[in-house]
């Protein structure tokens, strides 16, 4: 061969080939791992997401529970009767059919048609009535909604009361518990304890909550989301 020939040989070829697949390769690596690591993390955000909606909502509807206007004696005015049989037992927890029950007063103008309606003159009289009732002149209108939530295959729903069709409020739910925060005694401010069935509704103090959520897809672990609310009105 010349001397002064110029070029790559067949091992130099093979040499610069072999290189340029692996660089390649590890340029891959790093797309396909940064794109895993992209939808993983979008996975786990709407699971938080999720989460963060449903358990917000029931926060806020159970620091209402209790609060039946700005009366304690209400007269019980419903076509059933049964308003004053709610006032018994305004949050309860079924650990068997896994289902929350509260009665709270309604958040906001937008709640849908209440249970009752308690019309006071904050004074001297209130009464419960059944669904959307005015308040005269003089009174106020406070309305009023039992909700049921309800764990059942994989979704966390919630209704209204018995006969109404429930809504899905999150679906993919491995597991939903609550537990109630007891006071020792009925003067005792803060929860000494937790547990699922309290013995005196009265001694109540909060209600802490436990939503597990699972990715469809597998791509996360399962996530579990724990939050507890105060009750502002004590269970009597």
């Amino acid at each position: 061969m010349n001397k002064h020939a110029r070029g790559f040989g067949l091992i130099e070829l093979m040499i610069a080939l072999a290189i340029s697949l692996i660089v390649v390769l590890g340029v891959a690596q790093i797309f396909i791992s940064a794109k895993s690591t992209y939808v993983n993390q979008g996975a786990a955000a709407a699971m938080q997401e999720d989460a963060r909606f449903v358990l917000s909502k029931m926060i806020q509807e159970i620091r209402m529970v209790g609060m039946f206007g700005c009366l304690a004696t209400i007269t019980d005015a419903s076509s059933a009767g049964d308003f004053n049989a709610s006032q018994i037992a305004p949050v309860s927890w079924d650990n068997t059919a896994l289902k929350l029950t509260l009665v709270t007063s309604d958040v906001g103008a937008s709640g849908g048609t209440p249970t009752w309606t308690v019309v006071s003159d904050c004074r001297t009289s209130a009464t419960a009535y059944t669904g959307v009732h005015a308040a005269a002149a003089g009174q106020l209108a406070f309305p009023i909604r039992r909700l049921v939530y309800t764990f059942s295959g994989g979704q966390l729903l919630m209704s209204t009361g018995t006969g109404t069709t429930a809504a899905v409020l999150v679906s993919n739910v491995s597991a939903f518990n609550v537990t109630f925060g007891v006071a020792t005694s009925a003067t005792d401010v803060a929860a000494s304890s937790y547990t699922t069935n309290p013995s005196n509704p009265a001694l109540i103090r909060s209600v802490r909550l436990t939503l597990t959520l699972t990715d469809p897809g597998n791509r996360v672990r399962n996530q579990t989301f724990n939050v507890a609310a105060a009750l502002r009105n004590r269970l009597m």
